[in-house]
């Protein structure tokens, strides 16, 4: 059976065909088994050529279509369609509908971009379709919103049927409240009830009948409150990071630094912290919980096997696409 991926750069999206192989074609007269071209002349005899059963299966992609020249400003995210036939990709300020099929023509359904560029406020960060109504899609923005538009209503979704925002308390504002507040990702869940965001230090999930504030929200890496300043200058601060719902929306998963990841149990509000390295990723080993600690340790002594010293933290190693497994509750890759 054949799977199709849609993938993308800064400027180009392709649709991509992925077939898994078992046999392969060989006993070529102009060329050997390694696919080197042979001297003509050298043929005895007129060879058929014939498929072979390989030890190993091999997938074999395909690009079968290439969606370009549509976007001035870099790519942040594309989304299929529940119908199967469109899809978005969404830049800086513009959100584009595609058709599968046609690959030279595109439709603007958001456009933010301002007459006068030194009138721009906000920015298109990720957008998201809604996974059973194909009309409805939904987009966030460097303000720390989420915009829900139904293409019914108008052509140019310019004006959104609803805005979910969480006013901000003015006593903890600071230098650094704009920039942290900025969501990077948007994804729905799986029954289409609920939408989960992801700022700089929080992932949030929010109802869709319920504009006014999230209904639950989880903190990633809290510790970090106090080291924006550092984080600020080493340019850290301005890293994207996304979110991803497990199979039956019971989980939320989303990373941070150090290789870390962060499970959050809706259920029970517990959470566990995890590292991706790669001695523990062996085939049905258990990857032992983490916990980041301040300087001296949880208890002022010496630092614990599973403890993490935030000083000693290494922000150059960081999980920032993370993906649930759709069937498997126990498989995340990011």
């Amino acid at each position: 059976a054949s799977h199709f991926l849609l993938t993308t750069n800064d400027k180009t999206v392709k649709l991509w065909k992925l077939a898994e192989r078992r046999k392969r074609a060989s006993g070529f007269n102009l060329r050997n088994d390694e696919g080197q071209l042979v001297d003509c002349n050298s043929l005895e005899m007129l060879l058929v050529p014939r498929y072979r059963l390989m030890e190993d299966m091999v997938v074999e992609p395909v690009c079968r279509r290439v969606f370009a020249n549509a976007h001035t400003y870099h790519i942040n995210s594309v989304s299929v369609n529940s119908d199967g036939e469109h899809f978005v990709s969404a830049d800086d300020l513009r959100i584009n509908l595609w058709n599968l099929e046609v690959s030279d023509q595109c439709f603007t359904i958001v456009d933010s971009k301002p007459a006068n560029m030194e009138e721009l406020a906000e920015v298109i960060t990720a957008c998201e379709f809604h996974p059973q109504s194909c009309s409805q899609f939904a987009y966030c923005s460097s303000k720390g919103c989420i915009r829900l538009c139904d293409m019914r209503s108008n052509a140019l979704c310019d004006h959104h049927s609803k805005i979910f925002e969480e006013p901000e308390d003015p006593s903890t504002k600071s230098f650094f409240s704009d920039i942290i507040a900025s969501m990077s990702d948007v994804k729905f869940s799986h029954s289409g009830r609920y939408m989960l965001t992801r700022d700089y230090l929080t992932v949030r999930v929010w109802d869709v009948n319920m504009e006014r504030r999230p209904v639950e929200t989880y903190a990633v890496h809290d510790h970090l409150r106090t080291k924006l300043c550092a984080l600020y200058e080493n340019d850290w601060i301005f890293d994207k990071f996304e979110c991803a719902w497990s199979g039956r929306d019971t989980h939320i998963l989303s990373g941070s630094y150090h290789n870390l990841f962060r499970i959050f149990d809706r259920a029970t509000k517990s959470d566990v912290t995890l590292e991706a390295a790669r001695d523990v990723a062996k085939p049905g080993q258990v990857i032992s919980a983490k916990k980041v600690v301040s300087v001296g340790g949880s208890g002022g002594g010496k630092r614990k096997k599973n403890e993490i010293n935030i000083e000693s933290m290494d922000f150059n190693k960081k999980i920032l696409h993370p993906a649930w497994h759709p069937e498997r509750k126990d498989r995340k890759s990011g």
